[in-house]
């Protein structure tokens, strides 16, 4: 199943899910109501969905398969172009980023290593030394723990929402990632039992300001402004459950402007969303709704490539089995 939260006019946000390929939005609440189902809150939103557990997903389940059998009632036929989209978990309870993908971090920190040689009068040289040395080199602790970092949870948009440019940055890049949403308090669990504490899957963008971001962090603390600004992270179109996607075998996309940029497997990934969960609720108490970033798969940003966005771009992240996450970049004043 996919879900959506989106907003109708006046502002109130809905709890959706997709059918039809994704063209049609189904009102969950409202077919409850038609159905003559008692949904007791539970499909005000998606955060009360995970919260209501099993039942509650049981009714969602029921509602779908009557919107199938009676596709043009109108809280069944929704064309999805004709909705505002918004973030799947508008405010998440609680947001970690991690770093899963070794050839993500290999790779920025080649590049990074590049251009702090090509600054010296023998860049050539200077490369040569960097790499024999070690310089920049994926941390030794980074193959022993799964690191992550907390995101700024009231920062959050979603499908066709503008990010806007921070003025503090002259170097914005985006990030393809995936995150898992967790269905239940979860606590001291083994990396199997893990497993089955995820509800679904969706699509994140960690758009970071570079240039602050390499200042910040040489103080071994952070990332704060180079992730830190409204609308700097991006969620969805859709959370996909769980029983409907193999996430550990899709293939990840991002095109800017329509151009491809770079192509990645989720199946690539050093650790895994179970092994995070483990480690991370180790004395402490992980929540549902909660969402986990996998961290940039490789060669998906722009900071691999020493290429980075401009006012106006229009960023897509795919993945198969969830869909296509769209923004564009608007530079106010620009």
């Amino acid at each position: 199943m996919k879900l959506i939260t989106y907003e109708v006019p006046g502002g109130a946000l809905k709890l959706g899910a997709l059918r039809d390929n994704d063209a049609v939005v189904i009102d969950l609440a409202a077919g409850a109501d038609a159905l003559g189902l008692k949904d007791a809150g539970a499909l005000g939103s998606m955060l009360a969905l995970i919260e209501g557990g099993s039942a509650a997903m049981q009714l969602a389940r029921e509602i779908v398969e009557a919107a199938a059998r009676k596709p043009d009632q109108e809280w069944a036929g929704i064309k999805a172009g004709s909705v505002k989209w918004k973030s799947p978990l508008p405010v998440p309870p609680q947001f970690r980023d991690c770093l899963m993908f070794e050839e993500h971090l290999l790779n920025s920190y080649a590049m990074l290593r590049k251009t702090l040689a090509a600054r010296e009068a023998d860049p050539v040289a200077a490369l040569a030394e960097y790499e024999a040395k070690g310089v920049y080199r994926v941390p030794a602790v980074w193959y022993d723990i799964p690191v992550y970092y907390k995101a700024n949870r009231f920062s959050f948009i979603g499908h066709e929402e503008e990010i806007i440019w921070p003025e503090y940055s002259e170097k914005l890049d985006f990030e393809l990632e995936y995150a898992c949403v967790l269905n239940s308090y979860t606590k001291d669990v083994t990396a199997k039992e893990a497993r089955s504490r995820i509800f679904g899957y969706t699509i994140f963008n960690d758009v970071s300001a570079r240039d602050v971001q390499s200042v910040e962090m040489q103080a071994s603390l952070g990332p704060s402004k180079g992730k830190d600004f409204d609308t700097g992270n991006i969620l969805g179109p859709c959370i996909v459950t769980a029983d409907s996607i193999d996430a550990d075998d899709m293939t990840m996309i991002a095109r800017i402007n329509g151009e491809e940029w770079c192509r990645g497997n989720s199946g690539s990934a050093r650790w895994s969303f179970a092994e995070v969960i483990a480690h991370a609720s180790k004395s402490e108490t992980l929540v549902p709704g909660e969402c986990i970033g996998s961290g940039t798969v490789g060669g998906g940003c722009g900071l691999e490539h020493d290429r980075f966005l401009n006012p106006g771009d229009v960023i897509e992240l795919e993945l198969s089995g969830i869909g296509t996450l769209r923004n564009r970049i608007v530079r106010k004043g620009r």
